[in-house]
């Protein structure tokens, strides 16, 4: 199941009011007949007047669903970054995080990193040798690691011909259990070519997670940042016959609330509106 989330600039909330005392008429023109157990002969029919409420009044408004809600419990990131150059030499990075809640309620994390650049006796146009890299000294692709926006961006410039690179990113929900993956533990991995030309990497740390290929026809990137809110793929091609792609999938594990959950959550939440109020 996928899910969108979109901001709301502006919302219109309806108020009762101008009471007012004496004899009314029952068909006021603009105004629905009152219900019988709200009609009353001492008092005027109840308008409606349409009031804007700014984003700093909505975002300290919270609702609670009685009937139960889902919380995350669990997820599974996959990342994979792939260069393959026309000479035969390919470029990877990959990693994957997984986070699952014990029974005692904690969060057990494990990771797993790779990155290497190869060589291949033929290239994926049947040319052999180092020099054929596809690259065009002459073309230019810039401007796209400038672009930040909240949410999933995926950038892709090209200059050249008969080229491959596909972004792709992938966000799900489910309430199957997440099993935990055996990983090397390293939080980092990085490769190069003899000459330096290459390179691949990939590193998770405090601020988010970074994928990075960088080749004589261009580079591939992949960025999270959770204090921006941000997954970002880039891919950036000056040359032809490249193969490239940015894969990302994220695989977010839901479980049922329970009703007392609900409460406490909805209890916690009033405590802190209150508290933010009297400041």
């Amino acid at each position: 199941m996928k899910r969108h989330l979109s901001q709301l600039g502006l919302a219109l909330c309806t108020t009762m009011c101008g009471l007012n005392h004496g004899a009314f008429a029952a068909d006021i023109a603009g105004l629905p007949p009152v219900p019988e157990f709200l009609s009353s002969h001492e008092a005027a029919p109840q308008t409606l007047k349409v009031v804007a409420v700014d984003d700093d009044v909505l975002e300290q408004q919270t609702g609670k669903s009685a009937g139960g809600g889902t919380m995350i419990s669990g997820f599974v990131l996959n990342l994979l970054s792939q260069w393959n150059l026309p000479n035969g030499v390919s470029a990877l990075a990959q990693g994957t995080l997984t986070a699952t809640q014990t029974a005692a309620g904690q969060i057990a994390t494990t990771v797993s990193t790779l990155a290497q650049v190869t060589s291949n006796a033929l290239g994926n146009n049947g040319s052999t040798g180092a020099g054929n890299t596809g690259a065009n000294a002459n073309a230019s692709v810039s401007g796209g690691q400038n672009v930040s926006v909240n949410g999933v961006s995926q950038v892709t410039q090209v200059a050249g011909n008969n080229n491959l690179g596909t972004n792709a990113a992938q966000i799900d929900f489910t309430n199957t259990p997440v099993t935990p993956a055996s990983g090397n533990g390293a939080l980092s991995a990085a490769a190069s070519n003899s000459t330096g030309t290459v390179k691949a990497g990939i590193a998770f740390g405090s601020n988010g997670v970074t994928v990075a290929l960088q080749t004589p026809a261009g580079l591939a990137r992949q960025t999270i940042a959770p204090s921006n809110a941000q997954i970002a793929q880039l891919l950036q091609i000056a040359g032809s016959n490249q193969q490239v792609a940015n894969q990302l999938q994220l695989s977010l594990q839901t479980t049922q609330m329970s009703a007392a959950m609900v409460r406490q959550l909805g209890v916690l939440q009033a405590l802190q509106n209150s508290a933010s109020s009297r400041r």
